[in-house]
Order: structure tokens, then sequence, then C-alpha cells
């Protein structure tokens, strides 16, 4: 308890200083940006199930039943280099609103599920396919950059944001007539941003629905990163 009151008033003594530095020390206050255009590496199709029933145990049969088709599904159309990653599982009572009453109805149990493959796989019309065929499910399909991917461009992007924030401060000084500066403090974003200009897919299968529209090409997406740097003169 003693060390947290120590802190507590370091910190409280510290505020003042800080202000008090920003307004006494002349600065030059920038921002620095960087951007990279890029197509995305990675297809993820969300499919989420949802079954109501009387008793927790047949609501939880039918949602394994249904996980367990399209498992078989995608092994039986052979896809290539993917994954079936299950998660968001919950049961839930089944409340139901009427006329002001409140009334439980059974339960209701939900699970999320993703498949997960590259872009440029050529098996992703069989993927959709194989929904179609496992059931009367919905989905969306999403166009996005992989994590390994925005970590492999960090450096680039950092270092092109510092240098272009440099090159801003170096402008003001000149064109003030300021004949040198020095880094006061760098802040910095917690990673990089990405923009999605990537179209998304949604479509309701059933055992009668129609044959699958072509899918659509990914557009590039953006990844943004932003640097704020205060100098001193």
């Amino acid at each position: 308890m003693k060390n947290y009151l120590t802190i507590l008033v370091a910190l409280f003594l510290a505020v003042p200083v800080f202000a008090q530095d920003n307004m006494t020390v002349p600065l030059i206050e920038v921002e620095g940006f960087s951007e990279r255009k890029i197509a995305p590496d990675e297809a993820s199709f969300q499919i989420n199930l949802e079954e109501k029933a009387m008793k927790v145990t047949d609501a939880v049969q039918v949602l394994n039943k249904k996980t367990e088709l399209l498992a078989n599904a995608l092994k039986k159309a052979k896809i290539k280099d993917y994954k079936l990653i299950a998660d968001n599982y919950s049961v839930d009572v089944n409340r139901i609103y009427r006329s002001g009453e409140q009334r439980d109805s059974g339960y209701v149990a939900r699970q999320s599920l993703r498949i997960m493959t590259s872009s440029k796989n050529e098996d992703l019309q069989k993927i959709v396919e194989s929904i179609q065929n496992a059931g009367d499910m919905s989905f969306n399909l999403n166009f996005q950059i992989s994590e390994a991917t925005k970590k492999s461009l960090e450096n680039e992007l950092l270092t092109a944001a510092l240098k272009d924030a440099e090159s801003r401060a170096m402008l003001i000084a000149q064109t003030l007539g300021i004949k040198s500066i020095r880094v006061h403090r760098v802040s910095l974003e917690s990673q990089p941003v990405t923009y999605a200009y990537a179209k998304m897919e949604m479509m309701r299968t059933s055992a009668d629905t129609a044959e699958a529209p072509p899918l659509l090409n990914p557009d590039d997406q953006s990844i943004q990163k932003r640097v704020y740097i205060k100098y001193t003169y």
C-alpha cells in the first residue's frame, strides 16, 4: 500500500513538470505517415451456427453434427491447405418476451466456425460448395492481410513514417529560419492500421440453393503507420 501511494505521489508531481516542459520548451510537432497497398493473402469463411432445443444436450448434439458434416464435406472435396477452426461456443437460456412477460423456452446453443486458407487457393469455390453440401448454413467471406505479413512490414512502415516526420520537421525549420532541431519526444502507434478495400460476399446456402455465384477478386488493402514526434530547437 505504501509503494502504491508513493507511485501516485510521483505521478501527481510529474504532471505539472510535463505541462511546464511543453510550455517553456520551443517545440515543432509533426506527424509521420507511411502506407503500403498490397493484395490480401488470406481468405476467411465465417460460419455462425445456432440451434434451439428444450434440452442442452439436444442442442449441443445438433451443433456437433453440423460441424462434423462440414468437416467431412471439406475432406471429401479434397481441399488443400485450409484450417477449420471452432470458437465462440456458448449455451444460453432461450428467453422469449411476449406482451411484456418473460418466459423461458429451452436453450439456444451457438458455435462459430472459421475456414482459413490462402486468398489464392484454387479451391475457394470448392469450399463454398462444401458449405452448401453440409446443410443449411449462412457464412461471410472476407479477404484480409495475415498477421505474419503485417509483422513482416512493421519495420519498413515504421522507418518510412519516421523519415516522413523528420522531413516535415526539417521543412518547417528551414522555412522559419531555425538553424538546428533535435528530437524531444516520440509517440508510436501500437501496430499498423489496416484499411480493407476488399469486397465481401455473403450468401445463404441450403439444399435447394442455385449454383453459387462466382467469387469476387479482392482489391488491394492499405496498411498504414503513424508516428508523432516533437522536436525542440
